[in-house]
Protein backbone atom coordinates (compact mmCIF):
# COMPACT_ATOMS: atom_id res chain seq x y z
CA UNK A 1 0.00 0.00 0.00
CA UNK A 2 1.17 3.52 -0.79
CA UNK A 3 1.45 6.00 1.98
CA UNK A 4 -1.37 8.54 2.16
CA UNK A 5 -0.56 11.89 0.49
CA UNK A 6 -0.83 14.72 2.96
CA UNK A 7 -3.29 17.51 2.12
CA UNK A 8 -1.08 20.52 1.54
CA UNK A 9 -3.83 22.85 0.26
CA UNK A 10 -4.50 24.15 3.72
CA UNK A 11 -0.82 24.94 4.09
CA UNK A 12 -0.55 26.75 0.74
CA UNK A 13 -3.78 28.73 0.76
CA UNK A 14 -5.24 30.04 3.96
CA UNK A 15 -9.00 30.05 4.15
CA UNK A 16 -10.54 33.53 4.02
CA UNK A 17 -10.77 35.10 7.38
CA UNK A 18 -13.25 37.79 8.31
CA UNK A 19 -11.42 40.86 9.43
CA UNK A 20 -13.45 42.44 12.12
CA UNK A 21 -11.57 45.49 13.28
CA UNK A 22 -8.15 46.91 12.65
CA UNK A 23 -6.55 50.18 13.48
CA UNK A 24 -8.11 53.20 15.16
CA UNK A 25 -11.68 54.19 14.40
CA UNK A 26 -14.98 54.46 16.13
CA UNK A 27 -14.29 53.21 19.61
CA UNK A 28 -10.63 52.76 18.63
CA UNK A 29 -11.43 50.27 15.81
CA UNK A 30 -12.24 50.27 12.08
CA UNK A 31 -14.33 47.63 10.33
CA UNK A 32 -13.11 45.56 7.40
CA UNK A 33 -15.49 47.42 5.08
CA UNK A 34 -13.85 50.68 6.10
CA UNK A 35 -10.44 49.16 5.36
CA UNK A 36 -11.55 48.09 1.88
CA UNK A 37 -13.16 51.42 0.99
CA UNK A 38 -10.85 53.55 3.01
CA UNK A 39 -8.18 54.59 0.48
CA UNK A 40 -10.76 55.64 -2.12
CA UNK A 41 -13.31 57.28 0.15
CA UNK A 42 -10.79 58.88 2.43
CA UNK A 43 -8.64 60.13 -0.41
CA UNK A 44 -11.44 61.56 -2.53
CA UNK A 45 -12.99 63.83 0.07
CA UNK A 46 -9.78 65.57 1.18
CA UNK A 47 -8.89 66.11 -2.47
CA UNK A 48 -12.30 67.61 -3.17
CA UNK A 49 -12.11 69.79 -0.09
CA UNK A 50 -8.62 70.93 -1.01
CA UNK A 51 -9.75 71.91 -4.50
CA UNK A 52 -12.69 73.84 -3.11
CA UNK A 53 -10.43 75.52 -0.61
CA UNK A 54 -8.05 76.52 -3.38
CA UNK A 55 -10.90 77.98 -5.43
CA UNK A 56 -12.20 79.98 -2.47
CA UNK A 57 -8.70 81.19 -1.62
CA UNK A 58 -7.99 82.34 -5.17
CA UNK A 59 -11.37 84.05 -5.32
CA UNK A 60 -10.49 86.08 -2.23
CA UNK A 61 -7.18 87.33 -3.61
CA UNK A 62 -8.57 90.27 -5.58
CA UNK A 63 -10.99 91.49 -2.84
CA UNK A 64 -8.20 91.35 -0.26
CA UNK A 65 -5.82 93.25 -2.55
CA UNK A 66 -8.48 95.89 -3.25
CA UNK A 67 -9.23 96.22 0.46
CA UNK A 68 -5.54 96.62 1.26
CA UNK A 69 -5.10 99.21 -1.50
CA UNK A 70 -8.17 101.08 -0.25
CA UNK A 71 -6.77 101.18 3.26
CA UNK A 72 -3.34 102.26 2.00
CA UNK A 73 -4.77 105.12 -0.07
CA UNK A 74 -6.88 106.46 2.78
CA UNK A 75 -4.14 106.03 5.39
CA UNK A 76 -1.58 107.85 3.23
CA UNK A 77 -3.84 110.88 2.85
CA UNK A 78 -3.81 110.80 -0.96
CA UNK A 79 -7.60 111.21 -0.90
CA UNK A 80 -9.40 113.30 1.74
CA UNK A 81 -11.49 111.23 4.19
CA UNK A 82 -14.65 113.13 3.30
CA UNK A 83 -14.29 111.88 -0.28
CA UNK A 84 -13.11 108.33 0.44
CA UNK A 85 -13.48 107.09 4.01
CA UNK A 86 -11.34 104.11 4.93
CA UNK A 87 -12.58 100.57 5.51
CA UNK A 88 -12.59 101.13 9.27
CA UNK A 89 -14.85 104.17 8.87
CA UNK A 90 -17.26 102.11 6.76
CA UNK A 91 -17.19 99.39 9.41
CA UNK A 92 -17.98 101.97 12.10
CA UNK A 93 -20.92 103.18 10.01
CA UNK A 94 -22.20 99.60 9.80
CA UNK A 95 -21.87 99.13 13.56
CA UNK A 96 -23.72 102.40 14.16
CA UNK A 97 -26.64 101.34 11.94
CA UNK A 98 -26.75 97.93 13.60
CA UNK A 99 -26.94 99.53 17.03
CA UNK A 100 -29.76 101.75 15.81
CA UNK A 101 -31.59 98.65 14.54
CA UNK A 102 -31.71 99.99 10.97
CA UNK A 103 -29.16 97.98 9.00
CA UNK A 104 -30.92 94.64 9.34
CA UNK A 105 -34.21 96.24 8.32
CA UNK A 106 -32.66 97.82 5.22
CA UNK A 107 -31.13 94.50 4.16
CA UNK A 108 -34.26 92.44 4.88
CA UNK A 109 -36.62 94.77 3.00
CA UNK A 110 -34.35 95.02 -0.05
CA UNK A 111 -33.82 91.25 -0.15
CA UNK A 112 -37.56 90.63 0.12
CA UNK A 113 -38.29 93.03 -2.74
CA UNK A 114 -35.64 91.46 -4.95
CA UNK A 115 -36.79 87.89 -4.34
CA UNK A 116 -40.48 88.65 -4.92
CA UNK A 117 -39.84 90.74 -8.03
CA UNK A 118 -37.37 88.15 -9.31
CA UNK A 119 -39.89 85.33 -8.85
CA UNK A 120 -42.63 87.23 -10.67
CA UNK A 121 -40.37 88.31 -13.52
CA UNK A 122 -38.73 84.89 -13.93
CA UNK A 123 -42.04 83.03 -14.08
CA UNK A 124 -43.44 85.51 -16.58
CA UNK A 125 -40.25 85.30 -18.63
CA UNK A 126 -40.42 81.50 -18.68
CA UNK A 127 -44.06 81.52 -19.81
CA UNK A 128 -43.66 84.15 -22.52
CA UNK A 129 -40.32 82.70 -23.61
CA UNK A 130 -41.97 79.31 -24.07
CA UNK A 131 -44.73 80.84 -26.21
CA UNK A 132 -42.30 82.78 -28.39
CA UNK A 133 -39.80 79.92 -28.63
CA UNK A 134 -42.32 77.21 -29.49
CA UNK A 135 -44.74 79.17 -31.66
CA UNK A 136 -43.82 80.93 -34.87
CA UNK A 137 -46.97 83.01 -34.58
CA UNK A 138 -46.08 84.01 -31.03
CA UNK A 139 -42.61 85.04 -32.17
CA UNK A 140 -44.03 87.21 -34.95
CA UNK A 141 -46.64 88.83 -32.70
CA UNK A 142 -44.64 89.38 -29.51
CA UNK A 143 -40.99 89.43 -30.56
CA UNK A 144 -40.73 92.97 -32.01
CA UNK A 145 -42.78 94.57 -29.22
CA UNK A 146 -40.78 92.92 -26.46
CA UNK A 147 -37.52 93.88 -28.18
CA UNK A 148 -38.63 97.53 -28.16
CA UNK A 149 -39.71 97.41 -24.50
CA UNK A 150 -36.42 95.81 -23.54
CA UNK A 151 -34.55 98.86 -24.85
CA UNK A 152 -36.31 101.20 -22.39
CA UNK A 153 -33.97 102.22 -19.50
CA UNK A 154 -35.06 101.25 -16.01
CA UNK A 155 -35.38 104.83 -14.73
CA UNK A 156 -37.73 105.68 -17.59
CA UNK A 157 -40.35 103.41 -16.02
CA UNK A 158 -40.33 105.20 -12.66
CA UNK A 159 -42.64 108.17 -13.47
CA UNK A 160 -45.09 105.93 -15.31
CA UNK A 161 -45.25 103.35 -12.52
CA UNK A 162 -45.84 106.09 -9.96
CA UNK A 163 -48.79 107.39 -11.99
CA UNK A 164 -50.21 103.92 -12.59
CA UNK A 165 -49.54 102.13 -9.31
CA UNK A 166 -48.99 105.07 -6.97
CA UNK A 167 -46.27 105.09 -4.34
CA UNK A 168 -46.17 101.66 -2.75
CA UNK A 169 -44.73 98.19 -2.97
CA UNK A 170 -46.61 97.39 -6.18
CA UNK A 171 -44.64 99.91 -8.24
CA UNK A 172 -41.31 98.76 -6.81
CA UNK A 173 -42.02 95.06 -7.34
CA UNK A 174 -43.25 95.73 -10.87
CA UNK A 175 -40.03 97.52 -11.80
CA UNK A 176 -37.87 94.73 -10.37
CA UNK A 177 -40.01 92.14 -12.18
CA UNK A 178 -39.46 93.99 -15.46
CA UNK A 179 -35.72 93.78 -14.91
CA UNK A 180 -35.87 90.05 -14.15
CA UNK A 181 -38.25 89.25 -17.01
CA UNK A 182 -36.08 89.88 -20.04
CA UNK A 183 -33.01 87.71 -19.29
CA UNK A 184 -35.21 84.65 -18.71
CA UNK A 185 -37.44 85.42 -21.69
CA UNK A 186 -34.49 85.90 -24.02
CA UNK A 187 -32.54 82.78 -23.03
CA UNK A 188 -35.56 80.47 -22.91
CA UNK A 189 -37.04 81.58 -26.23
CA UNK A 190 -33.68 81.32 -28.01
CA UNK A 191 -32.90 77.91 -26.48
CA UNK A 192 -36.29 76.44 -27.37
CA UNK A 193 -35.82 77.41 -31.01
CA UNK A 194 -32.65 75.31 -31.13
CA UNK A 195 -33.83 72.14 -29.38
CA UNK A 196 -32.81 69.07 -31.37
CA UNK A 197 -35.78 68.18 -33.63
CA UNK A 198 -34.93 64.49 -33.38
CA UNK A 199 -35.28 64.73 -29.61
CA UNK A 200 -38.72 66.27 -30.00
CA UNK A 201 -39.77 63.60 -32.50
CA UNK A 202 -38.58 60.89 -30.14
CA UNK A 203 -40.72 62.39 -27.40
CA UNK A 204 -43.75 62.46 -29.66
CA UNK A 205 -43.18 58.84 -30.62
CA UNK A 206 -43.53 58.00 -26.93
CA UNK A 207 -46.89 59.75 -26.83
CA UNK A 208 -45.83 63.13 -25.42
CA UNK A 209 -47.66 66.15 -26.82
CA UNK A 210 -48.29 69.71 -25.72
CA UNK A 211 -47.63 70.30 -22.04
CA UNK A 212 -46.31 66.79 -21.43
CA UNK A 213 -43.82 67.17 -24.29
CA UNK A 214 -42.66 70.53 -22.95
CA UNK A 215 -42.33 69.27 -19.38
CA UNK A 216 -40.55 66.00 -20.12
CA UNK A 217 -38.47 66.76 -23.23
CA UNK A 218 -38.12 70.41 -24.16
CA UNK A 219 -37.74 71.97 -20.71
CA UNK A 220 -34.97 69.56 -19.60
CA UNK A 221 -33.21 70.20 -22.92
CA UNK A 222 -33.04 73.96 -22.27
CA UNK A 223 -32.37 73.68 -18.55
CA UNK A 224 -28.75 74.95 -18.72
CA UNK A 225 -29.89 77.99 -20.69
CA UNK A 226 -32.74 78.55 -18.26
CA UNK A 227 -30.39 78.55 -15.28
CA UNK A 228 -28.08 80.99 -17.06
CA UNK A 229 -31.07 83.23 -17.65
CA UNK A 230 -32.01 82.99 -13.98
CA UNK A 231 -28.51 84.09 -12.97
CA UNK A 232 -28.72 87.11 -15.26
CA UNK A 233 -32.25 87.85 -14.07
CA UNK A 234 -31.17 87.84 -10.44
CA UNK A 235 -28.34 90.25 -11.22
CA UNK A 236 -30.78 92.49 -13.08
CA UNK A 237 -33.17 92.37 -10.13
CA UNK A 238 -30.49 93.79 -7.83
CA UNK A 239 -29.70 96.47 -10.42
CA UNK A 240 -33.34 97.48 -10.75
CA UNK A 241 -33.74 97.47 -6.96
CA UNK A 242 -31.90 100.77 -6.58
CA UNK A 243 -34.10 102.39 -9.22
CA UNK A 244 -37.19 100.87 -7.60
CA UNK A 245 -36.30 102.21 -4.16
CA UNK A 246 -36.00 105.70 -5.61
CA UNK A 247 -39.81 105.65 -5.74
CA UNK A 248 -40.38 107.51 -2.47
CA UNK A 249 -39.03 104.64 -0.40
CA UNK A 250 -38.31 105.05 3.29
CA UNK A 251 -36.40 101.78 3.83
CA UNK A 252 -34.03 99.59 1.89
CA UNK A 253 -30.49 99.78 0.56
CA UNK A 254 -31.52 102.01 -2.33
CA UNK A 255 -33.04 104.44 0.14
CA UNK A 256 -29.87 104.23 2.23
CA UNK A 257 -27.87 105.24 -0.85
CA UNK A 258 -29.99 108.26 -1.71
CA UNK A 259 -30.43 109.39 1.90
CA UNK A 260 -26.68 109.13 2.53
CA UNK A 261 -25.97 111.09 -0.64
CA UNK A 262 -28.28 113.89 0.47
CA UNK A 263 -26.62 114.00 3.90
CA UNK A 264 -23.05 113.69 2.64
CA UNK A 265 -22.43 110.34 4.36
CA UNK A 266 -19.93 108.77 1.98
CA UNK A 267 -19.18 106.03 4.51
CA UNK A 268 -22.80 104.87 4.40
CA UNK A 269 -22.85 105.07 0.60
CA UNK A 270 -19.84 102.76 0.44
CA UNK A 271 -21.48 100.50 3.02
CA UNK A 272 -24.62 100.17 0.89
CA UNK A 273 -22.52 99.39 -2.20
CA UNK A 274 -20.57 96.70 -0.35
CA UNK A 275 -23.79 95.17 1.00
CA UNK A 276 -25.36 95.10 -2.46
CA UNK A 277 -22.26 93.32 -3.79
CA UNK A 278 -22.30 90.77 -0.96
CA UNK A 279 -26.02 90.07 -1.26
CA UNK A 280 -25.72 89.66 -5.02
CA UNK A 281 -22.85 87.22 -4.54
CA UNK A 282 -24.76 85.18 -1.96
CA UNK A 283 -27.94 84.93 -4.04
CA UNK A 284 -25.90 84.00 -7.12
CA UNK A 285 -24.24 81.22 -5.12
CA UNK A 286 -27.67 79.94 -4.07
CA UNK A 287 -28.77 79.82 -7.71
CA UNK A 288 -25.57 77.89 -8.46
CA UNK A 289 -26.49 75.26 -5.86
CA UNK A 290 -29.98 74.98 -7.32
CA UNK A 291 -28.44 74.60 -10.78
CA UNK A 292 -26.31 71.66 -9.65
CA UNK A 293 -29.30 69.91 -8.09
CA UNK A 294 -31.44 70.41 -11.18
CA UNK A 295 -28.74 69.21 -13.55
CA UNK A 296 -28.14 66.10 -11.44
CA UNK A 297 -31.86 65.39 -11.41
CA UNK A 298 -32.38 65.80 -15.16
CA UNK A 299 -29.02 64.40 -16.29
Amino acid sequence: MSAPVPDVRSDLVDPPREVTHVGPGRGGQVSAADVAAGPTAAGARPGLLSRRGAVVTLGLVVPVVLLAAWQAVTASGLVPPYQLPGPLAVWDAAVDLVQRGQLGTHVAISTQRVLIGFAIGALAGLAVGAVVGLSRLGDVLLGPTLAAIRAVPSLAWVPLLILWLRIGEESKLTLIAIGAFFPVYTTVSAALRHVDPQLVEAGRSFGFHGWSLFRTVQLPAVLPSLVSGLRLALAQAWLFLVAAELIASSMGLGYLLTDSQQNGRVDRILLAIVLLALLGTVTNAVVGLVEKRLLRRWA
